[in-house]
């Protein structure tokens, strides 16, 4: 759900939200939750793929986005890999709802790349680190099995502005693990405090941001911004890029932490950021959320 300005007449737009909360967490998550995990997950991406996806517009966004990246795909290829995405999307919901579960899942899973052992020199010697993530498989598989291994990772959140789904959109990310800041003054000041505290922090960097600076991205021009680079800089912290990938069985992962980004000009660490995730998106596709405007006019 994204956060939309509250406008219009109070009464209608209370009575939207509880409608809203009680048909999508009332009836479709309490009813999934209901079920065996892998049933749920399954259940859930087919859902996003076959439903919700379609009448939305985000598949026929998904095609449009990658005809952008992949001019030369033919129309087929482009169809199917908008499907995956969302389905990877839908299951990847549904996971990240099934915190308790999906830390026990992640417990004691393997976790590859240079990153592991940047991560672990940097908890020693008391060093705050950022983890660039991005919407790619599912970033909080990762966050699961780094903090069943005793790694205080926390996260950055906008409140949503339906109250009722905001309640349990909050608690779901606190039971997860780590502390959980909503954007803001008081949430950036704990934010602050727990790297300043040598702590972990998990930054989503894909995203369009009006007015940052445009650099590349798969080729393309789009606006990037620089808070993950500049907070690594500030506050001398690590940063490394993760991923949590869909394997073929479309339940398990592959937990990955790359090399650290060596501090320099922002602009040159995060086009390091965003050449590291366009490989990943080269090799599996259907793995990265296409639906996001990443690529606007604006970035021109």
């Amino acid at each position: 759900m994204k956060p939309t300005p509250d406008n219009g007449d109070p009464w209608i737009k209370r009575a939207e939200h509880y409608l809203s909360n009680a048909i999508i967490h009332g009836c479709m998550i309490r009813a999934a939750l209901a079920l065996p995990y892998n049933m749920r997950v399954r259940l859930f991406g087919a859902i996003m793929a076959y439903v919700i996806g379609p009448i939305v517009g985000y598949r026929r966004r998904a095609i449009e986005h990658l005809a952008h990246i992949f001019p030369d795909m033919d129309l087929k290829t482009r169809k199917s890999l908008a499907t995956a995405c969302l389905n990877n999307a839908g299951r990847s919901f549904i996971e990240n709802y099934s915190g308790r579960e999906l830390l026990e899942r992640m417990k004691d899973h393997p976790i590859t790349g240079e990153g592991v052992a940047a991560i672990a020199a940097a908890k020693a010697e008391g060093r705050p680190v950022i983890l660039a993530g991005s919407h790619f498989g599912n970033f909080e598989a990762t966050r699961a099995a780094l903090v069943t291994r005793g790694y205080d990772v926390g996260c950055l959140y906008r409140n949503l502005s339906n109250p009722h789904f905001n309640e349990h959109y909050v608690r779901n990310m606190h039971d997860l693990g780590g502390p959980a800041f909503p954007q803001g003054r008081r949430g950036t000041a704990g934010f602050v405090r727990h790297l300043k505290a040598g702590g972990q922090m998990v930054m989503l960097h894909d995203l369009h941001v009006f007015g940052a600076p445009v650099l590349d991205f798969m080729g393309q021009p789009a606006r990037t911004s620089l808070s993950v680079a500049e907070l690594a800089i500030r506050f001398n912290a690590v940063l490394i890029p993760y991923f949590g990938i869909r394997q073929p069985d479309g339940l398990s992962f592959e937990l990955v932490l790359e090399a650290p980004i060596a501090h320099d000009d922002p602009l040159v660490m995060m086009q390091a950021v965003n050449d590291n995730l366009g490989t990943r998106i080269r090799a599996t596709p259907e793995q990265w959320f296409w639906v996001h405007r990443r690529w606007r006019p604006d970035s021109v």
